[in-house]
């Protein structure tokens, strides 16, 4: 049994989609950010960073955290969402790591600067928009001439950006300008398990 430690954000949401694609059976345990959950000692001694999501696989004794990471092993434990082929298979590689190091942490700077901020500069918020159109486009070229990001096969490659692309509609980042980008998250979206995967773990109700 898989246990994921997580709450409802895009890095959260990437490991939902990926298990539920995948159909491993798991337990979810919600982790409250607002509540302050992932700062608590049990939490921090599954990773002590202190964020989400991270993964206890009880049939191999690992424990994990870092969304990148969680993914690459759920593919390499099941042989599944990352091409055999070397070639697709590193090019899967090579953006979910384009992800990992630019899109997410660009993104996730963007939102804070732009709408939680308690001064939110204009050139802090000018920075991160170029920033943002930057990474746009360099994965709408890539999806121009292959439908997913490691060519033919949708991968762990494509749940990675898409963790960030649903929250970026959410916020009302609008990328209708890339149109290569914008039908593939269409594409994405559709798909059963993606759709459940977002919905996980679902918003805390009463006090």
């Amino acid at each position: 049994m898989i246990h994921l430690y997580t709450d409802s954000s895009p890095n959260g949401f990437k490991i939902t989609i990926a298990l539920e694609e995948l159909g491993l059976p798991y337990t979810l345990h919600p982790i409250r950010i607002d509540q302050g959950e992932n700062r608590r000692p049990a939490f921090l001694r599954l990773n002590p960073h202190g964020r989400i999501p991270v993964i206890q696989d009880d049939e191999t004794g690992i424990t994990l955290f870092e969304s990148a990471a969680i993914l690459l092993y759920l593919a390499d434990k099941t042989g599944h969402l990352l091409p055999a082929a070397p070639k697709p298979r590193w090019q899967a590689m090579q953006w979910l790591v384009f992800h990992a190091a630019s899109v997410g942490p660009i993104l996730g700077q963007r939102v804070h600067f732009e709408l939680f901020a308690e001064d939110r500069q204009p050139a802090n918020i000018a920075r991160y928009r170029g920033l943002t159109h930057d990474a746009f486009s360099t994965v709408d070229a890539r999806l121009a001439a292959h439908p997913y990001l490691a060519g033919d096969d949708y991968s762990i490659a494509d749940i990675a950006h898409f963790g960030w692309t649903h929250i970026a509609r959410i916020v009302g980042f609008d990328f209708s300008a890339y149109p290569h980008l914008s039908a593939w998250h269409e594409r994405v979206a559709r798909r059963p398990a993606v759709r459940k995967g977002v919905t996980l773990p679902a918003p805390a109700t009463g006090a």
